[in-house]
């Protein structure tokens, strides 16, 4: 009788760990994780930024000085800091609009945001996958990308927390003029996001 064979055993690609909120912010705090590292934690998982380019740099300064002046003190406006969006996550967005006072953050992170704002590039698959169902699914009101690939302005709006969708996405063009949902009066043209000339980079 021959012996029986058995097909070859194939380890099996262990699931990456993952990290609440507090576990990721004991980490910051024993300094096993710095600024220097450029990491967010996004569901569970701490994954690398990708450095930023001048198109994404640019983007960045043109939406904090557009929402200073359409939003002036109304709002906080936070350039690249923590958003806590649940227990699993602690994105840094480009820029976040966030209810009250500077004073309100002192001490905690901010869980609640008028209005997100990525400005994308290479990132543009995650900004539009997994960073929209992490903000749709918990305290983001309204989510614009700056597309720089193609130089517009994506809408996501009225967030359906169960289902982490957006039920409004819209495109806004070149020439065109959208309004912070929170501050209706708050009008930002199109071309004031969107940097000029195509030079390579950005995030």
């Amino acid at each position: 009788m021959e012996p029986a064979s058995f097909p070859p055993i194939t380890p099996q690609p262990s699931e990456p760990t993952r990290f609440t909120v507090e576990q990721y912010l004991a980490l910051v705090e024993a300094e096993e994780l710095t600024e220097a590292d450029r990491v967010e934690l996004l569901e569970g998982v701490i994954v690398a930024m990708t450095p930023s380019g001048i198109r994404h740099s640019s983007g960045v300064a043109r939406a904090v000085g557009a929402l200073f002046r359409a939003v002036g003190d109304r709002a906080v406006i936070r350039p690249q800091l923590p958003l806590r969006v649940g227990s699993w996550s602690l994105p840094e967005p480009d820029v976040a609009v966030l209810p009250g006072t500077l004073e309100d953050y002192d001490s905690r992170l901010p869980s609640e945001a008028l209005l997100v704002i990525e400005v994308s590039e290479t990132s543009l698959a995650t900004d539009r996958l997994s960073k929209a169902r992490i903000y749709a699914s918990s305290g983001v009101h309204e989510y614009w990308i700056v597309n720089l690939r193609e130089n517009v302005v994506e809408l996501l709006r009225d967030p359906d927390p169960v289902t982490a969708i957006w039920r409004d996405r819209r495109v806004a063009r070149p020439g065109e003029t959208i309004a912070v949902a929170a501050f209706p009066d708050a009008a930002i043209r199109v071309d004031d996001l969107l940097p000029r000339g195509d030079s390579p980079g950005g995030l």
